[in-house]
């Protein structure tokens, strides 16, 4: 439930915002909490890589931009659940989305029938952190198979076995896989989940062959034996899988990926708020908790301004467009 603060209050909140950004005085350091409630809004459901970003940095603002922080998982349709219902809410501050930066990035060139605008409906805040990805694959691929091209073999040789996995369409872990089934001109099924964790699952109990996840959400059960992850996908190996070549080492140059996660606000909201906002967010990213946090999720936390991650999202915007294009990549 948001809080809907009054036009007097907001309009107060707003004037006192931007004097303090003026004179550039720490706002947010004050022993009274601008906001009564936050609501901190993801499209992924408990247990995720998303969610767990959104608790941590929500114990981190928590009596800081806010006196009390919720975070809602809006879960479906690969995250847009969760940026529809920032475009329905209250452009006052204290509603955010914590997002895959595919929403902004990937998501309107791949869905016909988007839902929103990107650059009319969302405003960019900060940027949250970001991580490498891994190529796993379970039971349902020989212990035989412990690289990339014996995978790809391996499923030129069963073509109805090489179902591949992704927490949903148009993610960036979706294209790590499409990318590298059509460099290969292998036939693949790709199966769309509603998360990482379903996927994990089905991964493990042999349901699926092969499912691109966030490092911290495999290293545990690579070090047990249920799965094993046969690349990474960062510009060198990481510090989390240091046993595990990269893509980019197995031959595919191109797929050098890395997946990141941002703050958006209502499209509407007042700059002097956003700015608060990405304030309050970048001095959480400084913070040791979060910075021990995030390691063990094998993730970076990288705060940045507005302005900061609207170039990112243009930048990575002119990447995937004929990337995604060339592909004939589409989902619905």
């Amino acid at each position: 439930m948001s809080i809907n603060l009054s036009r007097r209050h907001f309009a107060a909140t707003t004037v006192g915002l931007g004097a303090a950004i003026a004179l550039g005085i720490p706002s947010l350091s004050s022993a009274q909490p601008v906001l009564p409630q936050l609501r901190i809004l993801c499209g992924a459901p408990p247990g995720s890589i998303p969610d767990s970003v959104a608790r941590q940095f929500g114990e981190q603002l928590k009596g800081r931009y806010a006196s009390t922080v919720i975070v809602e998982n809006k879960v479906g349709a690969a995250g847009r659940l969760g940026v529809q219902a920032l475009k329905q809410s209250t452009p006052d501050g204290a509603t955010m989305l914590l997002a895959q930066g595919a929403v902004a990035t990937t998501y309107p060139y791949l869905y016909e029938k988007l839902g929103y605008d990107p650059i009319a409906d969302l405003q960019p805040v900060s940027m949250a952190g970001e991580m490498t990805l891994g190529l796993a694959v379970g039971p349902a691929v020989p212990v035989s198979v412990r690289t990339v091209p014996e995978f790809l073999e391996w499923c030129r040789a069963n073509p109805k076995l090489a179902n591949f996995g992704s927490p949903g369409s148009g993610t960036y872990n979706h294209l790590v896989g499409a990318m590298l089934f059509r460099k290969a001109d292998v036939a693949w099924q790709h199966v769309a989940y509603g998360g990482g964790p379903a996927a994990l699952v089905d991964l493990m109990s042999g349901q699926i062959a092969a499912l691109v996840l966030p490092e911290g959400l495999l290293r545990q059960h690579k070090a047990t034996g249920r799965l094993r992850v046969l690349a990474t996908t960062g510009p060198q190996r990481s510090a989390a899988l240091p046993d595990v070549a990269t893509l980019a080492e197995q031959g595919y140059l191109d797929l050098v990926i890395r997946e990141w996660f941002a703050f958006f606000m209502p499209a509407q909201v007042a700059s002097a708020v956003v700015d608060a906002g990405s304030q309050a967010i970048r001095q959480a990213v400084a913070r040791s908790e979060l910075v021990a946090a995030f390691s063990d999720l094998a993730m970076t936390p990288v705060g940045s301004t507005p302005a900061a991650l609207v170039s990112r999202i243009s930048a990575e915007q002119r990447y995937w467009e004929p990337v995604i294009r060339s592909a004939n990549i589409r989902v619905e």
